[in-house]
């Protein structure tokens, strides 16, 4: 069963059993009503009888008896009785109906009785009189009032029918608007493939728990998009990466030992060959830290992350690889509130992230050292690290965050192209940006910049 049916369903029912409630209650309400209105008007018939013979001492039966036909309405089937101190009926009334001494000695008793008797309502009232003490017991039966009882019962059955399916009409269309996103979502996930990952589910306008669904939805796609493009990057490029080192080292090999070389030309080969060896090297150690950072990416547990802690870890690392205050560390006015420099991330990744634009400065800008800004606000935490070396150009400073690109212009410097592509990715994953601003000749600054 579909939700929106479901929930049809459910209205109907909770609809439906309240509004049979109020109709039960009316009905009861209505038949409590009646029946205390005939007994009102029983008991107004015994007064009238009691006023009639107290007051006419004189009249005969038949005159009361005409007097109380005439001035009041007849109830159906009713019958009067009065009877006195004897329990003997005071006057001859034309009907066969009496009453037992049982129920003449409880009136006596009660001085008020009201009661049904199959289909009759019977009351009962004692008066006191200077002839002596008599009780008057009215009977009739309630035809009228059981007559409007099955006409509103069946009316009330009727409008029960009518609402009720009015209502689950009513809550299928409501539940088919409400649930209108997702049949939209449906349709648009349908067409998300491996191969079009890039590809994201449409807003809602309403912030509702629809576009929550929604954003955690677009959310995963994206986690799965970044780790599908690492994996995708890393059998991409690894055989053409570490093929090509390992046939400069070969042809290098091959050639020197066609025939007897001099003592530089081995040594020229053997340069040649460490430097073919440093470069694979590095590749693998790029493709192992890109398959690490691949792993980490589906795995990651984000915590909290004191950024200002990360940033004196690098620079205690770099400080004994390349020096005291090689990597200059420059901070803002910093707030006294410890969460205000915490980040939700893995620390571990994002060291390599930081590591990684780091380790690119000190290449281009040696031997001149690399600062590191760092700034902590409510809104923000930014971190721009600045070097002095030849710059980027605006052409490549729109490619470099691409897997194994690197600018034509520093093709002689050691690398892989792997780091910042790296970089980004985890920068992405902890909702973070990273822009990248130079001037050439100059140097250039990478700026990471965290959204409280």
């Amino acid at each position: 069963m579909k939700i929106k049916t479901r929930l049809s369903l459910y209205f109907t029912l909770i609809s439906s059993g309240a509004l049979l409630l109020v109709l039960v209650a009316v009905y009861v309400a209505v038949f409590s009503f009646f029946t205390a209105d005939f007994y009102n008007r029983l008991t107004d018939r015994t007064n009238l009888a009691s006023q009639l013979y107290l007051k006419a001492d004189e009249l005969a039966a038949d005159s009361i008896l005409q007097l109380q036909q005439k001035y009041i309405e007849k109830l159906p089937g009713e019958v009067i009785r009065i009877y006195d101190d004897n329990n003997l009926s005071a006057f001859d009334m034309k009907h066969n109906i009496y009453w037992t001494k049982d129920v003449i000695n409880q009136v006596r008793k009660d001085g008020y009785l009201q009661y049904q008797e199959g289909n009759r309502k019977v009351v009962g009232r004692s008066y006191k009189d200077n002839q002596g003490n008599y009780v008057i017991l009215a009977s009739a039966v309630d035809v009228n009032s059981s007559r409007r009882m099955i006409m509103l019962g069946e009316l009330a059955g009727i409008l029960f029918v009518i609402f009720g399916t009015g209502l689950f009409f009513a809550g299928r269309m409501f539940a088919q608007k409400a649930l209108s996103p997702v049949d939209k979502i449906v349709t648009e996930i349908r067409k998300i493939r491996s191969s079009n990952l890039h590809l994201r589910v449409g807003q809602v306008k309403s912030k509702d728990e629809i576009y929550e669904l929604i954003d955690n939805f677009n959310r995963l796609l994206e986690h799965l998009q970044n780790a599908f493009e690492l994996q995708q990057t890393f059998v991409a490029n690894a055989s053409h990466e570490l093929r090509t080192p390992l046939t400069s080292i070969m042809g290098e090999v091959e050639v020197a030992l066609d025939k007897s070389r001099d003592r530089e030309e081995y040594e020229r080969v053997l340069r040649s060959i460490a430097t073919d060896g440093g470069r694979l090297q590095e590749t693998i150690t790029s493709l192992m830290e890109l398959a690490q950072v691949d792993l980490n990416y589906t795995q990651a547990i984000l915590t909290p992350v004191r950024v200002d802690e990360l940033v004196w870890e690098l620079e205690e690392h770099w400080a004994s690889k390349k020096g005291q205050g090689m990597l200059k560390i420059q901070l803002a006015n910093l707030p006294e509130d410890e969460e205000v420099l915490t980040i939700p991330a893995h620390k571990s990744m994002l060291y390599i992230a930081l590591n990684n634009i780091i380790d690119n400065a000190f290449k281009y800008s040696a031997p001149h050292p690399v600062i590191l800004n760092f700034e902590a606000t409510l809104s923000h935490i930014k971190i721009a690290i600045t070097d002095e070396g030849q710059g980027i150009s605006e052409e490549d400073a729109q490619k470099i965050f691409r897997p194994f690109y690197r600018a034509s212009r520093n093709r002689s410097i050691a690398g892989s192209g792997i780091g910042l592509y790296i970089t980004s990715k985890i920068i992405e994953l902890f909702k973070g940006t990273i822009q990248v601003i130079s001037v050439s000749g100059q140097g250039s600054t990478f700026i990471v910049e965290f959204l409280k």
